[in-house]
């Protein structure tokens, strides 16, 4: 049940007052809402990752390492981690929308200065600070969206928005590959940084209001016995596991792809950044989990999400171009799916502090993100690309492990609970 409503009545073409009603498919506002955090997925995902394609290039222009460009990436992505759950909190406090539109503000205008920055150390500070403004985004939106669509449109919604992060992720890296290729890589910043600001002025401009929302007073002992609760429920524990894992993976294999590439093949910054264009798979594949699911169940559709992963890690080993651009396809496709099936089922599990869990998966994400970008970078300096690869398949084996014993689990409870219904029908 949807919390009180607190803005103003809607009414009826009588002028008869009655409840606003969640969104569905089809409803103007559905549309609105859709479109918009399309657009703040696409700007997050877009800054979040602008130096990803670049980092072959930054590794010249700085002198330094693979693994040192690395945390441009995932200093980002570390820093989101550690701020979604605190700004989470304020969102219960001041607003879904005011935090996703302070998020993405501070996050474009720190853009626009990253250009700038004349070191790598100066380079990975701000980078870091836009990881920690963009913590506001992600889980205020699940919030906003569980609290303003209709339930069974929920897995849709959400597939949308993780879409708009996948066209955010390719774009940026266009953008960036090919500015970088004609002007530099300063140049390639700059570019997807006024790209963002076009999405934030889009996302403003069709975002409906929040006629859900009821504030709650910041009560820090409140929020930590939620998040205690959350870390206990061995459910939302095996979903979280389950996101970093998927990011672990597509954190190592697209830090470290740009540096195989550039070192294989001796592919140009433009040509590196049109391989992201793979992430329309990804986007497809997203906006497709609900009927995915609707299909296969949760966890038929992780299986076969992790399926997917897997053949596509084992097809980039092959030396031809051809075959690795096929294993990119696979492992993006399963990514995303995986993403949105895992992420949507955080929001259903979750009871109360829905904003809190959302953000605790957020965290989850993005330090297998910054993990995975890392260690992918360092296992690729250390032994090349086999050895990313291996990284990528253990943790999909754990994926693997953590959903089978859901399976087996959600067996066991289906069982006890027709044994006690036999028992009491016998009574």
């Amino acid at each position: 049940m949807p919390p009180a409503h607190t803005g103003a009545p809607v009414t009826t073409g009588a002028s008869t007052p009655s409840s606003p009603q969640p969104l569905s498919p089809g409803a103007a506002g559905y549309r609105r809402l859709s479109l918009a955090l399309f657009a703040a997925g696409l700007a997050a995902f877009a800054l979040l990752y602008s130096t990803q394609a670049l980092l072959p290039a930054v590794s010249a222009g700085l002198g330094v390492s693979a693994g040192q460009a690395s945390w441009t990436v995932s200093a980002a992505t570390g820093a989101l981690a550690l701020f979604v759950l605190p700004l989470s909190a304020l969102s219960e406090r001041f607003g879904r929308t005011r935090m996703m539109t302070v998020a993405l503000s501070v996050a474009v205008a720190l853009a626009l200065l990253i250009p700038f920055a004349p070191n790598l150390e100066w380079l990975v500070a701000l980078r870091a600070l836009q990881g920690a403004a963009l913590a506001g985004l992600p889980a205020s939106a699940m919030a906003y969206l569980v609290e303003e669509v209709s339930p069974k449109a929920l897995v849709g919604a959400i597939g949308l928005f993780v879409a708009g992060n996948s066209i955010g992720g390719m774009s940026g890296r266009l953008v960036t590959g090919w500015t970088a290729q004609m002007w530099g890589w300063r140049a390639g910043l700059a570019a997807v940084g006024l790209m963002a600001l076009g999405c934030l002025v889009v996302f403003r401009v069709l975002l409906p209001r929040a006629r859900f929302f009821s504030p709650a007073a910041l009560d820090p002992r409140s929020v930590v016995r939620t998040v205690a609760g959350h870390l206990k429920d061995p459910l939302l524990l095996r979903l979280y596991a389950i996101g970093a894992l998927f990011m672990t993976v597509f954190g190592a294999v697209y830090t470290v792809i740009g540096y195989r590439l550039v070192d294989e093949f001796e592919l140009p910054a433009g040509v590196v950044g049109s391989v992201f264009l793979v992430y329309l798979v990804g986007t497809a594949s997203s906006a497709a989990a609900g009927q995915l699911v609707a299909r296969a169940g949760r966890r038929g559709a992780l299986y076969l999400a992790v399926a997917a992963t897997t053949a596509g890690l084992l097809l980039s080993l092959a030396g031809s171009l051809g075959w690795i651009m096929a294993g990119l396809v696979l492992i993006t496709a399963g990514f995303f799916a995986g993403h949105a099936v895992a992420s949507s089922s955080v929001s259903r599990a979750a009871k109360t502090g829905r904003a809190q869990a959302s953000a605790l998966y957020q965290s989850a994400y993005y330090l297998g993100s910054s993990a995975g970008g890392t260690l992918g970078a360092v296992a690729y300096h250390a032994a090349g690309w086999q050895a990313t690869v291996a990284l990528g398949l253990v943790a999909v084996l754990g994926v693997v492990s953590i959903t089978l014993y859901g399976t087996r689990v959600a067996r066991l409870e289906e069982r006890t609970a027709r044994a006690a219904r036999a028992l009491v029908r016998a009574a």
